[in-house]
């Protein structure tokens, strides 16, 4: 059991990212069980929250102990995790107690960096907002791919109530440039997996433009192929952060996830994965 207060407005869902990974891990399982309390209350939906709000998350200790991240580095300015898919930034900062100075969707995996202070924060946020930091990432997609490689550019258009994007070849109101650099490393079975140098970081961007040139990333439910997902038996992207790269007070640092997604068996008939 674990046992929280609110300070500020917020639904359940969003309060929860922000403060229990666990929480985040096993949100709907437990809204389901009706194991979330809020003011002594069962709750089995993501309700508004306001300030004073005593919210009581009835995990077991197995899923108390599910690890969020393991370290890939620790040193005394900076921390580089190596986050596990299911878990928010938001909740991971918070486990950390340290400032988040990029982001990872939810069931994105890999490699990303917390400052311990505040000039490390504003150093590396700046490094983020100039691109100054190489971001690699490897997925398996769709393979439908016309190129072997390609260096994208298009627009995207995010829709705040809906928590999606689009993306439109030609400018268009809202659009803002994006540009995704693209190589296929591998093809197996009409799935590829696929190296991608983003180089714009806007939401969901590499997930919505491999959907746009109609090479989804495998796993993905918000713009993914729901019947290939369904073949595969996954639930989560296969999008991992697999390297992040800059320089950093004189040093250069190189940072490579362990968490890299590999070619997944389809599910026979009866739901269960061929060997």
């Amino acid at each position: 059991m674990k046992k929280f207060t609110v300070t500020t407005p917020a639904r359940l869902r969003d309060f929860t990212d922000a403060v229990y990974p666990q929480g985040s891990f096993y949100f709907s399982a437990l809204l389901r069980a009706g194991d979330i309390r809020v003011n002594g209350v069962k709750t089995r939906s993501d309700m508004p929250l306001k300030g004073g709000d005593e919210v009581v998350y009835y995990t077991t200790p197995k899923m108390e102990s599910k690890p969020s991240h393991s370290t890939i580095y620790a040193g005394q300015h900076i921390y580089v995790a190596d986050k596990f898919s299911g878990v928010s930034t938001e909740a991971l900062a918070c486990e950390l107690g340290m400032t988040a100075v990029h982001r990872l969707d939810r069931n994105t995996c890999g490699a990303i960096v917390f400052a311990k202070d505040e000039d490390a924060a504003e150093q590396l946020k700046a490094l983020f907002k100039e691109r100054a930091v190489r971001k690699e990432y490897i997925c398996i997609c769709k393979d439908n791919f016309a190129r072997p490689s390609g260096d994208l550019r298009a627009y995207l258009i995010k829709d705040e109530k809906k928590g999606l994007v689009t993306i439109t070849d030609s400018p268009s109101k809202g659009g803002v440039p994006i540009r995704t650099e693209y190589e296929v490393e591998e093809r197996q079975g009409g799935l590829a997996k696929v190296k991608v140098i983003l180089h714009t970081g806007k939401t969901h961007q590499i997930r919505a433009h491999m959907a746009h040139i109609g090479c989804p990333v495998l796993g993905d439910e918000k713009y993914g192929d729901e019947a290939l997902n369904a073949k595969y038996g996954v639930r989560r992207q296969l999008l991992c952060s697999a390297l992040l790269a800059f320089d950093l007070d004189g040093r250069s640092f190189a940072f490579h996830s362990s968490l890299i997604p590999d070619f997944p068996q389809p599910r026979s008939q009866n739901g269960c994965k061929f060997s």
